[in-house]
């Protein structure tokens, strides 16, 4: 991987870890369509490390949301009372929404290492997110915001997340998708899909930074992954506001459009070669 390679990638990352289109399915399908030859060991720890500057970027963008739950979390746990407050409610209700995808990962994850070398079945998966978006767009009424939030609305929105191990199931899609198919307003379903992706990006990222560093590659592969990491936080801070902006008034459609012509692109070209 250069660094034009890691620029172009890491722009990608940005736009694409929030918007409901998958990353993963991005940082597969562009360099199969390119025909970049890429070291699959290299390309996976980019992949999953660069993710740690969207990580950034969604801290920076939430800090205030987050400072207020976690003093609301500590509050909570010394009056004894950690379901009293709202904020309190959402910080427990976060933890508890990333179990599943924590588990899907630990149990699943030399499947998934193997789809991320696949871009015929990442392409497939695609289109099971443009089918999550249209339908949680056409069968839900979008009404509840985030203070109406219950363990059992949180519980199946982890479950959502915990379908996004694998690379074309967009994980801000599944999750938003999930909180609009228990009622959310999109703008709700994507505040909470954006704090839930922080415990699962972070666990992830570390553990790759353990790969990366026991890797022979690490000190000539390192100015690479900063450079990603720098671009990917940039775009990806730009990406959460957009998208917060835009749901406001528009629907999800798009995006499904977006994800069955990605995949039919990437299918096509896999028959051709």
């Amino acid at each position: 991987m250069n660094f034009i390679q890691a620029i172009i990638l890491g722009i990608i990352q940005g736009l694409t870890e929030f918007l409901p289109i998958s990353s993963s399915a991005h940082l597969v399908i562009v360099p199969y369509l390119f025909n970049w030859a890429l070291d699959p060991n290299k390309a996976f720890v980019f992949d999953v490390l660069v993710q740690l500057g969207t990580l950034v970027a969604v801290i920076i963008y939430f800090w205030s949301d987050l400072v207020a739950i976690f003093r609301s979390v500590i509050q909570g746990i010394k009056e004894k009372a950690p379901f009293r407050e709202a904020d309190s409610r959402l910080g427990w209700y976060i933890v508890l929404g990333t179990i599943p995808a924590g588990l899907a990962g630990m149990l699943l994850k030399d499947t998934v290492e193997e789809a991320f070398g696949s871009p015929r079945i990442t392409a497939i998966l695609l289109l099971g997110t443009a089918i999550l978006l249209v339908l949680a767009e056409f069968l839900t009424k979008k009404r509840k915001n985030l203070d109406k939030l219950t363990w059992q609305d949180s519980l199946l929105v982890g479950v959502f997340q915990a379908l996004a191990i694998f690379p074309g199931i967009s994980r801000s899609g599944a999750t938003i998708s999930g909180g609009l198919f228990k009622g959310f307003t999109r703008e709700a379903a994507a505040r909470f899909s954006f704090l839930l992706s922080i415990p699962i990006m972070l666990a992830a990222g570390l553990l790759s930074v353990i790969d990366l560093v026991q890797a022979e590659f690490f000190l000539d592969f390192l100015p690479i992954l900063i450079l990603g990491f720098v671009i990917a936080g940039v775009i990806g801070y730009l990406s959460i506001r957009w998208l917060l902006n835009y749901v406001k008034k528009n629907s999800f459609y798009g995006f499904a459009v977006y994800c069955v012509v990605i995949s039919a692109v990437t299918l096509i070209v896999s028959a051709l070669r």
